[in-house]
This record gives structure tokens, sequence and C-alpha cells, in this order.
């Protein structure tokens, strides 16, 4: 029997590393890449039967690598990752053909988890795997979408989100909310 082929996609390579690192201690043969374009020339050689891909990367976009990959391979299961989950692109990446949605930090076996999670019977039962966050968590989120879209200015990022700096610097010092 051969080892099913495994893409794993992240800009973050100590991720990228631990997680397919993680996957080949499994039995699973693992081609890593750290952003879409990179992907993209790395699945030319191989077919993968699973991938894993992280929602924002720098250039192009983990929905559009769901997208092509659905494309080439329909029968691949792909599950998103993500450190910015919301339900929106959360909906968007199902609707392109992802078989699952994490919020990082995921660990491998999240990751097995998730490509195993029937699609239809879920979709049967209501549910469509994917809680909806808390309030607390929202903000926590777009608070750090709009510090990342600022480069990590502080004050640039409380000034696009009304808030005075000091009290960002707060916020930002708070841990995350779980859900």
């Amino acid at each position: 029997m051969s080892k099913l082929r495994v893409l794993v996609v992240d800009d973050d390579r100590v991720l990228r590393e631990r997680l397919a690192r993680a996957l080949r201690d499994r039995g699973f043969d693992v081609v890593a890449a750290a952003g879409t374009d990179e992907a993209l020339a790395e699945v030319v050689d191989i077919a993968p039967q699973r991938a894993v891909v992280d929602l924002r990367m720098p250039g192009r976009s983990g929905l559009e690598l769901v997208r092509e990959l659905r494309e080439r391979f329909p029968d691949a299961k792909i599950v998103v990752l993500t450190g910015y989950g919301s339900i929106a692109s959360a909906v968007e990446a199902m609707k392109l053909g992802a078989t699952n949605y994490l919020s990082k930090p995921a660990d491998a076996d999240d990751i097995l988890a998730a490509f195993e999670r029937p699609d239809a019977e879920s979709e049967e039962n209501g549910e469509s795997g994917v809680e909806a966050p808390s309030l607390a968590r929202a903000q926590w989120e777009h608070i750090n979408r709009v510090l990342t879209d600022c480069d990590g200015n502080i004050s640039e990022a409380a000034r696009r989100l009304g808030l005075h700096r000091r009290s960002l610097q707060r916020k930002l010092a708070k841990m995350p909310p779980r859900t």
C-alpha cells in the first residue's frame, strides 16, 4: 500500500516544518511549500490526496490555492488553517471546496481528524463544523488583522481602530479568547 501524499502550505516556516515532520512521522508522504505559487509548482510532480492550506499568506491567498487544488485534484481532501478565523472566511473556504476549516493552533492530530470528518453527515445534521466565535474572540481577531495590515505599527493600528494607543496595547497584552 502506498503512502498518502499530503501537501502542507504555510508561510510560517516553523509551523510548516513541524507539521510536515509530524505527518511524516505518522507515515504520510509530505511535500511542504511556503506559498500558493510554490505549492502549485510542487503539485506538478505529485498529485496530493490531502492538503493543509494556510488562509492568509503573502501574495496569493490560501482561498485561491483551495480553488486551484479543487480544480486539479477533485478527490483531494483540503483542510484550511488560519490564525484569523471568521465565519465568512470559513464559509468561503467550504464553498471553494475545502473539506474542513481549523483555527490555529492546530496540531497534526487535529488536522488528521478534520480530514476524516464526513462532510455530508455534518451537513445533514445541520452542522457546518464551524462554531461562531465569541464577541471577545471576534474583536481580538479584528484587532490583530488591522495590526497585521499596519505591519505591526501600534500607533497606525490604533488610529484605524479609533482607539488610544495605550488602550490598544492593553488589549493586545491580554491572551486571546479561546472561542
